[in-house]
């Protein structure tokens, strides 16, 4: 049953987000493509300190060990970010485009691929983008597999948090293979198919946390890590530019909204 439950989350989490990114990128909400960005941070900020970090908290394990495992999570995600390994968005501005937007080189890796999507989409690289995506979908299977062996609610809102956050993700990488092929059709497959890598993650991870139950807190503090780096390294950053104060309280509400949305999940679930 859980197995099951794992195949399901992450396929819906793997797929379900390249295809509502490409309903953003393609279609008519393709303008709310920064509302999209508030609502992941409040749903990765939501899951990991709502829901992972409690569960693993009251394990038997030590809360000083619980932490450090944080920490460290946290600088080893960096340490990705920094080898533009993690998200990988340094395919979104290849080639020419370092001297046309050098004053974007401060800025977290994938969260360039997402602010400026068609500024920093090259016309070659459509592979690397799919190799990036299908290792950074495994990781996601395995962070979900961790959550559903702790619990099919647990499971449910990490499922939801990478559905989100995957998002933003997947625009930048669609308008990147637009550019390889010209055809949306291709790309959606594609990317659908580098997506559907979340589920053998899924087994795997299923496999591993099973015959390592005992660090099974620490799984779930590795996930909150990745969570929490995402949302407060990549996501928000974009969000703290200068702008409206109505645009302002959009953010916030959108934010309001991703928080919200998980702990509905999470409270229906349970």
């Amino acid at each position: 049953m859980i197995l099951v439950a794992i195949l399901i989350g992450t396929l819906l989490a793997g797929i379900g987000s390249v295809w509502l990114a490409a309903l953003l990128s393609f279609g008519l909400l393709a303008r709310y493509t920064q509302h999209m960005l508030s609502l992941a941070a409040g749903a990765l900020l939501a899951t990991a300190f709502l829901h992972l970090l409690p569960e693993a908290i009251e394990s038997q394990a030590g809360a000083q060990e619980l932490f450090g495992t944080l920490l460290a999570g946290l600088v080893f995600f960096f340490l990705l970010d920094k080898a533009e390994l993690w998200h990988h968005g340094h395919e979104h501005h290849g080639g020419g485009h370092h001297n046309h937007h050098n004053h974007h080189a401060d800025q977290p890796a994938h969260g360039r691929g997402h602010s400026h999507l068609h500024d920093h989409a090259p016309a070659s690289g459509g592979w690397a983008v799919l190799a990036g995506d299908s290792v950074h979908a495994f990781g996601d299977g395995i962070l979900i597999a961790s959550a559903f062996v702790a619990d099919i609610r647990l499971g449910m809102v990490a499922a939801l948090a990478v559905l989100v956050h995957e998002v933003p993700h997947h625009m930048g990488d669609l308008v990147v293979l637009r550019q390889t092929s010209n055809n949306r059709r291709i790309a959606l497959i594609k990317v659908s198919l580098a997506g559907a890598v979340t589920a053998l993650g899924g087994l795997v991870g299923y496999v591993l946390v099973d015959q390592l139950f005992d660090y099974l807190p620490f799984f779930l503090v590795m996930a909150s890590s990745s969570f929490i780096y995402v949302a407060l390294a990549d996501l928000i950053p974009q969000l703290q530019k200068r702008v409206s104060a109505r645009e302002t309280a959009a953010q916030i509400a959108w934010l309001a909204v991703g928080i919200a949305l998980v702990t509905l999940v999470g409270a229906v679930a349970h």
